[in-house]
């Protein structure tokens, strides 16, 4: 089995096989359908769903009235549907949570596990597989054969049909990999994939979802927007995503305490564990620490003497 993290330059990095497909059997598809659709959506959610239209896709969060994310998801168009795609356990407790609000517009939520299998197609070889599959990719969202594929520069999801993903996954078996795979290269892109543990704790910002365009400061009305609007008119942020990796005896979980170093002999609360791959005694992570954290900090997990963690640069610019 291929290794998942890399070492390279003193950092660990995903490993870049030419090919791989990742069962991305952690991710799930929110369906919205009906008349009010768009307008119902787009009064909960932090991205502009009236800007959005039927060849690409954007980053967006849903929020509690008090600006802390419930949600971050990838948002599509398709036929007569609004797509959000987001890890199945947040997915699971969020869909609740805006059907309080839909009961009020002409709207019918629905998750679609049973609908679609999910594929996460990358490496080197990534653009060529998916046009020998399916023809010449043009758009970042594009549907062909019953199948959508969402392109993230050189990697691409795979919503289709479970019938057709079984029949990709027998003719490519040498090539079928683990979530984890598709983790690995989420953490070293920055990506706020927010797990159900974390519901109701980060504003957008302390995720970083400004900068990849998350969050439209220009729409109108949405739930929390005065918190997030205040956040980035009159500041008062004080946290943001980092990318740490490194070794560590200890087997991590998203509620592992992580540390600072104050001095040599002193730790304090770090922060928290957003989401992470770990293979052996190789961690890869994104985190949520204090904006003003040094990329030289010493981090360990709570207990772990010996603890070899750094900060990565992001592969994106905070500076507003």
């Amino acid at each position: 089995m291929t290794s998942l993290l890399t070492e390279s330059n003193g950092t660990l990095t995903p490993s870049s096989p030419q090919l791989s497909i990742s069962t991305l059997t952690h991710l799930g598809l929110m369906k919205i359908t009906g008349e009010q659709r768009h307008s119902f959506i787009q009064g909960q959610v932090t991205t502009d769903i009236d800007a959005l239209g039927t060849d690409d896709w954007q980053w967006g969060a849903h929020c509690d009235p008090k600006g802390k994310m419930l949600a971050s998801f990838r948002a599509f168009n398709q036929n007569d549907a609004l797509l959000l795609l987001m890890p199945k356990t947040t997915l699971i407790a969020d869909l609740p949570q805006l059907a309080k609000y839909a009961v009020f517009s002409q709207v019918e939520l629905a998750e679609t596990n049973d609908e679609y299998t999910l594929l996460g197609i990358s490496g080197t070889q990534a653009l060529a597989w998916i046009t020998e599959q399916f023809g010449e990719i043009v758009n970042n969202i594009t549907l062909i054969k019953n199948t959508i594929i969402l392109r993230d520069s050189h990697r691409f999801i795979l919503v289709l049909p479970d019938s057709e993903a079984k029949n990709i996954i027998k003719d490519n078996e040498e090539l079928i990999c683990t979530k984890e795979t598709w983790q690995a290269l989420e953490i070293h892109s920055g990506y706020p994939n927010l797990d159900v543990a974390h519901q109701g704790t980060f504003v957008p910002q302390m995720c970083n979802l400004q900068a990849i365009n998350g969050i439209s400061f220009t729409k109108g009305c949405y739930m929390g927007q005065e918190t997030i609007a205040r956040m980035k008119y009159r500041g008062g942020n004080k946290r943001a995503l980092y990318i740490i990796s490194g070794y560590t005896e200890q087997k991590v979980s998203l509620e592992s305490p992580l540390e600072i170093a104050l001095d040599e002999q002193h730790y304090r609360n770090a922060g928290k564990i957003i989401e992470y791959v770990q293979e052996d005694n190789k961690i890869l992570l994104t985190a949520v620490l204090a904006n003003d954290t040094k990329t030289d900090a010493v981090l360990r997990f709570q207990g772990d003497l010996q603890a070899n963690l750094k900060i990565q640069v992001l592969p994106y610019s905070l500076e507003e």
